[in-house]
């Protein structure tokens, strides 16, 4: 215990230094400042930094060499795990791109002949699990059990590496599940391995909570190996599970979002936003308000039959005949110049004739201004000028061409027409509807 002590202590006093130096002064690189080199974006769109990891990963790495009581071979491979793979995820930090992710995007890409960051990556830090588990040594009998052990080792270190940088996507959650996992391994015969990564972990935590650095795939490579170093040292039944577990964990992240997982679990989630910033929710659309329009207000075109507002100085407005006042004169319907207009033995009237609704007479645009409307008022037969227009909501336009349909005889213009000859418009404003334009309401992010 007193051992785990010290090198908790000596990693978190490392990790801490190293934090400080680095951000006081960024390393740049080609021709690039600092802080545009190391500088992202988090999942809120603000500016973090990178630099959490390269010191995490120098931390954890002096911690291992000084702490008393460690045996050589263990320090070397505590060495090469930790810095060994966070110089990879570095590289792949400052050089990668977001072309190919998880094992099987980069594998994809390598059998095309495309060699990605990733895979430069996934290959080094394979390498270094397996150098690693080497300079470790077994205490097999056998030169066979030996080389068994080394490569279950090192795929153990390699798979450790890459999964706790699935976990690296929000704020601390890389952190936690590295304690939570390190902390029985502390208790084993890992802790002269695990002690340094943890108190590393912990003195970078603030950090990492406050959003304002991360731990990158630098230091959650270097800290998944280190964890995974730690956990060779347990017997070969647990190694095999350990190594199970996490080829499955690995595999099934190239399926299953891990942040969705864990959104979606009650304590999961509560563990994953302990001590972090709460998520602010996205600011909701603001409803559109409905158009209303009472129908005793809908507009109607000025050739849809309900009335036309004359051109001309000093004509005056023709009025909508109300719909109780257009019954009384559907029968009456307007003729052109040359159809013969015959109801109930009326005589035609000649085409300069003003036209007369049910109750009330509209002027005659060939009589000028003040001219006093024809009032020809009979409601048996009535007969329009040509440039006359219908007022009643019930009468129709007709052209000269159709046949007419008042009393039996005479000459009903075609559908579609006016009495002049030219298209009608029908096109009539209808009144809206209530509610009609009202708005409606990432995965914050996938593993």
């Amino acid at each position: 215990m007193k051992r785990l002590l010290m090198g908790a202590v000596l990693g978190a006093a490392a990790a801490r230094t190293a934090y400080v130096a680095l951000t006081r002064r960024p390393p740049g690189a080609g021709g690039r400042e600092g802080a545009e080199v190391w500088g992202r974006t988090n999942h809120r769109g603000e500016a973090v930094t990178l630099l959490e990891g390269p010191a995490f990963a120098l931390g954890s790495a002096a911690a291992a060499l000084v702490l008393p009581g460690t045996p050589g071979r263990l320090r070397a491979a505590a060495l090469v795990a930790g810095a060994g793979s966070g110089a990879f995820g570095a590289y792949d930090d400052l050089a990668g791109s977001a072309s190919s992710r998880g094992f099987k995007g980069h594998l994809t890409a390598l059998a095309r002949g495309e060699v990605t960051t990733g895979a430069v990556k996934i290959l080094g830090i394979g390498a270094s699990g397996l150098a690693a588990a080497a300079l470790a040594g077994s205490p097999a009998a056998t030169p066979l059990r030996r080389t068994l052990d080394t490569l279950l080792n090192g795929a153990i270190v390699a798979s450790a590496a890459n999964l706790m940088n699935l976990f690296d996507l929000r704020p601390g959650r890389a952190i936690k599940v590295g304690v939570l996992t390190g902390a029985p391994l502390a208790l084993g015969a890992g802790s002269a391995v695990v002690a340094a990564p943890l108190g590393a972990a912990f003195a970078l935590l603030p950090e990492d909570l406050g959003e304002r650095a991360m731990l990158g795939d630098a230091g959650a490579n270097s800290f998944g190996a280190l964890l995974g170093l730690a956990a060779t040292r347990l017997g070969l039944p647990a190694r095999v599970a350990v190594l199970g577990g996490l080829v499955a964990l690995n595999g099934a992240s190239e399926y299953v979002s891990f942040t969705k997982v864990i959104r979606e679990n009650p304590l999961l989630d509560r563990l994953d936003m302990l001590g972090r910033r709460p998520v602010e929710p996205p600011p909701a659309p603001e409803p559109a308000e409905p158009e209303t329009v009472s129908p005793a207000t809908a507009t109607v075109s000025p050739r849809s039959g309900t009335g036309e507002t004359p051109a001309g100085p000093g004509a005056a407005p023709r009025e909508t005949v109300p719909d109780e006042a257009a019954k009384t004169a559907r029968d009456v319907e307007t003729v052109s110049p040359d159809a013969e207009a015959v109801s109930a033995g009326a005589e035609p009237v000649s085409p300069g004739a003003a036209t007369v609704s049910a109750d009330r007479a509209a002027p005659s645009p060939e009589t000028g201004p003040g001219a006093a409307p024809a009032d020809t008022s009979s409601a048996e037969a009535e007969t329009v000028s040509p440039d006359a227009e219908t007022v009643s909501a019930g009468l129709e336009t007709v052209s000269p061409d159709a046949e007419t349909v008042s009393a039996g005889v005479g000459t009903r213009p075609g559908r579609g027409e006016t009495a002049s000859g030219e298209p009608e418009e029908e096109s009539v404003a209808e009144a809206g509807e209530p509610g009609d334009g009202v708005a409606g309401p990432r995965e914050q992010s996938g593993s």
